[in-house]
């Protein structure tokens, strides 16, 4: 039979982007054997490692990777895309751009989901670094307990190489260590094999009902140590996002085909060598591995470890940039890492607040173990909130029936508040830090959407047509000068308030005067033929609504090119086009709300005076900038 040359290209390059997302996708739920299945049998409400709790554990940790990553995340989530992007953000955008007037709660809502979701993402971007290296460095004290006092301190010196070579951009990064995680699976598979073999008994575990057996029999003890399960997950909602980066059919390949089988035959390995030495219980994962493959298994994990924590940091600018962009967060200094690749970016700021704060963790919870019980509530509580999300959009859009929610999203649902429920009884141990973290990255978006709600509303109070102000200008037209103005607003149908002062203070007009509205779309990209809505007005006024999506950088010069190319018009040019922004002192009302409301839009107002300005932001040239200002004063209803 004549094989397709054309389906065989197809597949060959299929082929080499799942290899190429192996080492950014995967990262984080290939190095999880590290540290996930020792997790069950420490702490205060540790499971004994007999033969039925370590059938028992494993058999958890193999159907939550089969239910919650192959199932949830793989096969029916990774539907749910937004023109091909994934994650938490754009199920929100989803559900957000499918809202209508008339259901502006309902909006909320999911807003203020994926701002929790959120949230707990940025506290598992700074522990997955903490508890990845230092799960990776432990491995040096199988061979010598002497070596104990130096593990902190190495872990530290490797996050802040880390942290520091991020200037270089993820592409550059990734190049240098993709491969490292192929060799990794391959690595961690074969010692899973080697130890199956000694003691098959393991198998038993692909039974499901020993699972349901070790709940029986360690009954409380059994439902906390779903807080240790939950470790075999962590990355599922990374893989998600960076569906984007890859596409589905690669990351369905890489997972299929590597990390699954890989991450399956390491942890039946560990729960064989379980069967055979409990007393290997404290460090399952290197107790695998032969004394003369010791040092060079340290030296793999570390670097592989590396690649987990680069792919949770990229994942972290990547969230950041598009909740800026979705009017979610501060917009910050953004520098574009690629020439080519658009998603390849670098937060300067972003990246030294993950570094200080992944080092006082590490400082904090000087061990995985006690890293661990913090971890588990990041994970289990984003995971929680990402159902809910499917479940709403499979609603609204697909038009599900009600039992057929239930039957997916349902069942997932239940398994997923099973494991925030274990997590939330390790608050004291250490789930507080993810609250801590959460709640203050909440906070700081909570305030910037309220906040930017305020305003805009504010805006729209005072605000009138673009129209009424031409015809009120036809009667009695101002003196008109050369040359090209550009007044930069949020609003469509308002005119921005910076043209008021300039026809006040300068009582002049000049021959081409362009409202450009800045939109953010709901979708990750706009194809540049709809990109722009060009309406053309009396006395030289032309209004340009310029869409972008949420993973796209603004470019007014851009937006103008694009302008003069489909209108035949000359708008930009850099002697004679001026950009009039706008400088808003905000103050709030003295009768503004109780102190949380004050304290809310206190916090927007200091994010709004230090957030990167409009001229870098937009690639305005800033010899062409005009600035001028107005006070307002933000009220918040009581």
């Amino acid at each position: 039979m004549t094989q397709n040359p054309a389906t065989s290209t197809s597949f060959k390059s299929t082929v080499v982007v799942a290899m190429a997302a192996i080492g950014i996708v995967f990262g984080d739920l290939g190095t999880s054997p590290l540290y996930a299945l020792q997790a069950a049998f420490e702490g205060s409400a540790a499971v004994l490692p007999n033969v039925a709790n370590v059938t028992g554990i494993v058999s958890l940790f193999l159907w939550s990777l089969i239910l919650m990553v192959s199932l949830k995340y793989v096969f029916v989530l990774m539907r749910a895309d937004n023109r091909g992007e994934g994650g938490i953000l754009a199920l929100m955008a989803l559900l957000v751009g499918n809202s209508t007037t008339g259901k502006s709660k309902k909006k909320t809502i999911w807003i203020l989901l994926a701002l929790v979701g959120m949230a707990m993402l940025y506290g598992d971007g700074v522990i997955t670094p903490a508890i990845s290296v230092l799960s990776a460095i432990e491995g040096i004290e199988v061979a010598t307990p002497a070596f104990h006092p130096y593990i902190v301190p190495l872990t530290i010196v490797i996050l802040i190489g880390l942290f520091a070579i991020q200037p270089y951009g993820s592409g550059k990064v990734g190049v240098a260590f993709g491969p490292i995680l192929l060799v990794w699976f391959i690595v961690i598979g074969a010692m899973g094999i080697v130890s199956i073999f000694e003691t098959p008994a393991i198998l038993k575990a692909f039974n499901p009902i020993y699972g349901a057996i070790f709940f029986k029999e360690n009954g409380g003890k059994g439902f906390i140590a779903l807080g240790a399960v939950v470790l075999c997950l962590t990355g599922g909602e990374a893989l998600y996002a960076d569906m984007g980066h890859f596409g589905r059919k690669p990351i369905r390949l890489a997972w299929y085909a590597v990390a699954l089988p890989a991450l399956a035959l390491n942890y039946l390995g560990q729960g064989a060598l379980l069967l055979r030495q409990p007393a290997a219980a404290s460090r399952p994962f290197y107790s695998l591995v032969p004394d003369w493959g010791l040092y060079p298994m340290v030296i793999l994990a570390t670097l592989a470890t590396i690649v987990a924590a680069q792919a949770l940091i990229t994942a972290v600018f990547s969230l950041t940039s598009q909740a800026s962009h979705l009017g979610l967060s501060p917009r910050v200094k953004t520098v574009h890492t690629s020439d080519s690749t658009v998603g390849q970016i670098y937060l300067p700021g972003l990246n030294w607040v993950l570094m200080l704060g992944t080092i006082a963790v590490v400082l904090m919870f000087p061990s995985s173990a006690q890293l661990a019980a913090a971890f588990g509530l990041a994970v289990s509580t984003t995971m929680a909130i990402t159902t809910v999300l499917f479940a709403a959009l499979a609603k609204s859009r697909w038009k599900w029936s009600n039992w057929k929610i239930a039957a997916v999203a349902g069942v997932f649902f239940t398994i997923d508040l099973a494991f925030v429920g274990a997590n939330s009884l390790k608050f004291m141990e250490g789930g507080w830090l993810s609250v801590l973290i959460g709640t203050g990255v909440l906070l700081i978006t909570y305030s910037w959407f309220r906040g930017s709600s305020v305003l805009y509303s504010l805006r729209d109070n005072s605000g009138i047509s673009l129209e009424s102000l031409v015809e009120s200008l036809a009667i009695s037209p101002p003196y008109q000068v050369k040359g090209t103005a550009v007044f930069l607003t949020e609003q469509i149908v308002n005119v921005p308030t910076v043209l008021f002062h300039h026809l006040k203070h300068n009582q002049v007009l000049h021959e081409k005067t362009i409202i450009l509205t800045l939109k953010t779309d709901e979708t990750p990209r706009v194809d540049d033929n709809e990109r722009l809505v060009i309406d053309e007005l009396q006395l030289g006024f032309i209004r340009i609504v310029a869409r972008h999506g949420y993973m796209e950088e603004p470019n007014v010069p851009r937006m103008l090119e694009l302008a003069e190319q489909k209108t035949g018009h000359h708008f930009f040019d850099e002697m004679t086009t001026s950009f009039y922004l706008g400088h808003e002192t905000l103050v709030i009302n003295e009768g503004s709300g109780n102190l949380l409301r004050r304290l809310i839009l206190n916090i927007f107002i200091w994010f709004r005076k230090n957030e990167n300005d409009a001229t870098s932001r937009y690639h305005i040239p800033p010899n062409r900038v005009v600035e001028m200002g107005a006070r307002l004063e933000l009220s918040e209803a009581r």
